[in-house]
């Protein structure tokens, strides 16, 4: 029996591959099912996010047959599938799933959304009695080593991401970050990002001005902020302690007259100003004014370098304490073989002694002498149970097994 994972994810294969083989929550109704249908498949999940497509099995299946599989049931060419998909077995896929639920296999390094993602992959499963025994203390397993590494390490600390490496700096600044007034210029994704960093640190006042009314307000109302047009950047400028640009204009969008004047109208309280846009949303000449603090995108890039080697860090200690617990789950894993086997080799042999055992009732019940029934069920129990090792131990000394006929001796010793 085999712990099997197979997968792509955004390293093996591009986004139109991953939007093949990735599973709908509909999808997965019947997936899981079908998957457990297949010969040798005991147990398994089925992870499917934006990055990653994952089958994790336990049974006497094979590689070959899950990529079969998976192709098949996405309809797409299997060699296709082969060239793109990465598969472990046993102690690798272990540890390739903790570290998956760890952050480590993540886009951004130490992402802490994967964590979720794995329990309810795990739970789906679990519901639609996909998980035995093998799957249930692996994925137990896991999520106590995902929360070791989070405790013990720091691979999720520090932004590696523009748009939190941006309200990091902020909140390095003011210190009081939730009390202040924050302009966001422009309502993309990543402006949509940053408002979401910035309500999580318990910013209430965020004003978005954008090129469309429209978008500017379908990103403040999901932050209880206000929505403004870029004509408004006059006005909204010297109510801002904070602002953050991050539009598509070929242009800069705010000159320096413009915050000149805002400093002015603020009474020269100092202003935050981070463009992260390129190109650039803010004039450089901004830099020459005295309470204007401007930073660029590659002003945070460099804070995002050293953060992520930071990560990568604490990464490799997070690697010591996924080998530790892949290791315990693995000796888990053979002790449980190890009671298996014991355990049929138990049942074989009393089957053997209780048909020897009904022989000799019924040879009593014909009148066949007592001290012949005994000394013939002697001599076949230990005929039978000698048969199977002996046949072992001579084909073990033909083809010069030491190994099988050290076990033997091991025994005969031990016995003695």
């Amino acid at each position: 029996m085999t712990i099997f994972a197979l997968g792509v994810n955004h390293k093996t294969a591009s986004v139109a591959l991953r939007e093949q083989v990735a599973f709908s929550p509909e999808q997965l109704h019947q997936a899981l099912p079908a998957l457990r249908e297949q010969t040798g498949v005991g147990e398994a999940v089925i992870l499917s996010t934006c990055n990653r497509t994952e089958l994790y099995c336990h049974g006497a299946s094979s590689v070959d047959m899950l990529v079969g599989w998976l192709a098949g049931y996405h309809r797409i060419p299997l060699e296709q599938l082969r060239e793109h998909c990465y598969t472990y077995q046993d102690d690798q896929a272990i540890e390739h799933l903790m570290a998956v639920a760890s952050g480590l296999d993540s886009l951004v390094l130490g992402e802490p959304q994967i964590l979720g993602q794995v329990k309810q992959a795990y739970q789906f499963a679990r519901n639609q009695a996909s998980v035995g025994t093998v799957l249930e203390r692996l994925f137990q397993s896991t999520f106590r080593v995902a929360k070791t590494v989070r405790s013990e390490t720091k691979v999720g600390e520090n932004a590696v991401s523009v748009a939190y490496a941006a309200v990091n700096l902020a909140k390095q600044i003011f210190a009081e970050l939730p009390q202040s007034r924050v302009l966001l210029v422009g309502a993309g994704d990543t402006a949509e990002l940053v408002a979401q960093h910035l309500t999580e640190q318990g910013v209430k006042q965020l004003m978005v001005a954008n090129r469309t009314i429209s978008r500017a307000t379908d990103v403040a109302e999901k932050f209880n902020g206000q929505a403004h047009t870029l004509g408004e950047l006059p006005e909204l400028l010297p109510q801002a302690d904070i602002v953050i640009s991050s539009t598509a204009s070929p242009l800069p969008i705010i000159g320096k007259g413009l915050i000149e004047s805002a400093l002015k109208a603020r009474r020269r309280q100092p202003m935050l100003l981070i463009d992260l846009a390129v190109p650039r949303d803010i004039e450089e000449q901004v830099n020459d004014l005295n309470d204007a603090f401007l930073y660029t995108v590659d002003d945070l890039q460099g804070i995002i370098t050293e953060n992520l080697r930071n990560r990568e860090e604490a990464a490799a200690e997070a690697k010591v304490i996924i080998r530790q617990h892949s290791d315990a789950f693995t000796a888990w894993m053979r002790q449980l073989d190890h009671v298996d086997i014991l355990r049929d080799f138990r049942q074989a042999n009393q089957r053997m002694a209780e048909e020897q055992l009904a022989r000799a009732r019924t040879q009593l019940q014909a009148g066949k002498n007592p001290e012949d029934v005994v000394q013939e069920l002697t001599q076949r129990l230990t005929k039978q149970f000698l048969h199977q090792p002996t046949r072992m131990m001579r084909d073990a000394g033909a083809a010069g097994d030491f190994a099988t006929l050290a076990v033997f001796q091991r025994l005969i010793a031990d016995d003695e």
